[in-house]
């Protein structure tokens, strides 16, 4: 899945809790100084930042299929190489990274066997490959409690728990089924405080990812009913919503 959306939509939107989690990644993935990594499906840069902060940003790459993603990357973070180039594509040769990381993008890939097994082919033998997803599946995303006030309104809304990933122990298979050694998965969370709903809500509105796409496509009548379910779940201010990721690392 490519963003067709301004960097700043998916900033207010994702960005919120992307740059909380970007160093607890990084840590769970074991980033040190002295390393070269890839950061795979960067969007605007929460993980790229962080990496080239420790790094360098002359050891850090970065590729995402999104055009605005790519290009805000690049001018955020001057002296990183960042590709246009999905997972499964990556322009980069065999064994050439120490690290190569994927937040929140596995349950975006389009063939997420082949973007994991793409993040194992640029690793250096013995390097880390480590990847996360929000925990769609058992409710600890940022993202459940909107899916949840959503089926209260339209029954059979999809949702995001069947995505690659989401549930505990696939990333472990998508690893595994790579070639990936001594893999290892975890819990990792993090919180975010809202001040007000409306700055929780509102960029829900703006069409990001598949939640935004889906409250954008219903009548304004379901969006209301929607937003007063969530209001439901947060009823005072400010409030603080939790965020958990399955996280998965494994060496090449």
């Amino acid at each position: 899945m490519s963003f067709a959306v301004a960097a700043e939509s998916y900033d207010r939107f994702m960005g919120r809790y992307s740059t909380r989690l970007a160093p607890v990644f990084a840590n769970f993935a074991g980033v040190t100084a002295g390393q070269t990594a890839l950061d795979v499906g960067c969007g605007p840069g929460a993980l790229t930042g962080v990496l080239a902060d420790r790094l360098g940003a002359g050891s850090v790459a970065a590729a995402d299929p999104s055009e605005p993603f790519v290009s805000a990357a690049r001018t955020r973070h001057p002296g990183v190489t960042v590709e246009l180039a999905p997972a499964e594509a990556l322009p980069f040769p065999d064994d050439r990274f120490e690290l190569v990381l994927a937040q929140l993008v596995v349950h975006f890939m389009a063939d997420p066997t082949a973007g994991v097994a793409e993040m194992a082919r640029v690793a250096t033998p013995g390097g880390r490959v480590a990847a996360c997803v929000w925990d769609f599946a058992e409710g600890g995303s940022p993202l459940s409690g909107f899916w949840d006030a959503a089926r209260s309104v339209v029954a059979d809304v999809e949702g995001e728990a069947g995505r690659a990933g989401a549930r505990p122990g696939h990333l472990t298979e998508l690893f595994t089924a790579a070639g990936l050694q001594d893999v290892v998965e975890s819990s990792i969370a993090v919180e975010v405080e809202h001040p007000s709903f409306s700055e929780w809500w509102e960029p829900f509105t703006l069409g990001v990812g598949p939640a935004g796409a889906w409250l954008t496509s219903v009548e304004s009548e379901t969006q209301a009913a929607v937003a007063a379910a969530c209001r439901g779940l947060y009823p005072t201010e400010p409030f603080t919503v939790r965020a958990a990721a399955w996280a998965c690392v494994g060496r090449a």
